[in-house]
Parts: C-alpha cells; structure tokens; sequence
C-alpha cells in the first residue's frame, strides 16, 4: 500500500450488477438519511414533531370485543 489513494481504488468496469445495485442502495439510503436528519433537527419543525411524538403509546381506538384475548 503505497499511498491512501490507491487503497481506495475502485475498478468500475469490473462490478457486477449486484455491486452496482449495493451502491446504488447504500447512496440512496444515504442521502435520505441526510433528509430526515435535517427535517428532525430543523428548529422550525420543533412544534409539528412535539405534536406527534406520542403516538407509538396511544392505544388503538378499535373496539376489540370483551378484551379478554377472544377475537
């Protein structure tokens, strides 16, 4: 390994496609990760989010029969 430049060295030509798609996916996953860091730390989101961070602990409004485990 003669310089960090040649570590990091991609033969494209060489790349099947299932190395294309795993690139493809990574970026792509990437750069909407980038997106919702944004949109979760944007200060003028702060009121919108705060309204809804308590869904995942709001029950179910569905009338779900004698609640004793039976359909």
């Amino acid at each position: 390994m003669s310089s960090l430049a040649e570590y990091f060295e991609t033969d494209w030509a060489a790349m099947t496609a299932t190395d294309w798609v795993g690139t493809i996916l990574t970026v792509v996953i990437f750069v909407l990760m980038i997106v919702a860091y944004f949109q979760v730390f944007r200060p003028k989101n702060r009121d919108k989010l705060e309204a809804k961070k308590h869904i995942p602990f709001e029950d179910d409004n569905e009338d779900r029969g004698d609640h004793d485990g039976r359909a």
